[in-house]
Parts: structure tokens; sequence; C-alpha cells
């Protein structure tokens, strides 16, 4: 994988570019990201300062501390990103990411028969997750 990430939507309205990471890709089994992706939401941390986009970005706040973005035009999922803190970029925008390993599954005790994933990766539980993460309200069933 290289040191920098260039991607896009599908339509290629809007353009990324990530300088640096903070990590390989996660997969999220929540409720919230498993309604926003359909089943699991896949992502990877990156720092503020080392992104940079181009092209109209829908925003919603799905969260009382984070937003979750799209391509207004093709609705392509962007990120998710808490306030001021890492953005949460969606893998399949970068050509280049197709080798950046899975670091970790959260909610892994809430994914769907048909994405439960192999390997040595940690796997969070709901219970984990939440009580490292206290601000977040919980999971809805």
């Amino acid at each position: 994988m290289s040191a920098r990430l260039e991607g896009h939507c599908l339509c290629g309205a809007v353009l990324i570019a990530v300088d640096r990471m903070a990590g390989g890709a996660y997969a999220c089994h929540c409720s919230m990201c498993r309604r926003w992706s359909g089943a699991a939401m896949w992502g990877f941390a990156t720092p503020a300062d080392a992104v940079s986009v181009s092209g109209g970005i829908a925003r919603y706040r799905s969260s009382a501390f984070a937003e979750r973005a799209w391509c207004p035009e093709c609705g392509t999922h962007l990120w998710i990103r808490d306030d001021g803190a890492d953005y949460e970029l969606t893998p399949g925008l970068f050509d280049d990411a197709a080798d950046m390993p899975l670091d970790r599954e959260v909610y892994a005790d809430r994914a769907f028969a048909c994405v439960r994933l192999a390997g040595d990766h940690p796997k969070v539980s709901r219970a984990d997750y939440e009580r490292d993460n206290p601000f977040v309200e919980g999971d809805a069933p």
C-alpha cells in the first residue's frame, strides 16, 4: 500500500487524498453502521490534517458526537467522524487500499451471520466497546 492514498466516490465528484493513516482497517457491526452500510461498515482512521477533500459533501449528524458524510451526487459513503477527531474513511474509495490489513472488529458479537469475519484480529464485543467508550449512548437492539 502506498504512503499516500488518492481516491474518489463512485461518480468522481468527490476526490479524497490521504497523506498518512493511523492504522489498518476495522469493521463495525453496531446497529447504526449496519443500517448505514447494509451489514458492516469498513473504515480506517486518518488524522484530520492528513486529509484533503474536494467536491460537494452531504453530512448527517448520526449521533450527539459524530457525523457521517457521503457524495450528494451518487450516494457513496465517505466517512464517519467524531467531533474534532480523526476521519474514519471507507477503504473502498481508494484502489491502493487493497492490501490494508484488518486491525480489529468492533461490536463483533452483533455481526450478521453473512458477515462474520474469520481471522485472529481483535474482536471487541458490544459490552467491551461501550465500557471503553462511555460517550457512546449504547447500541440499539
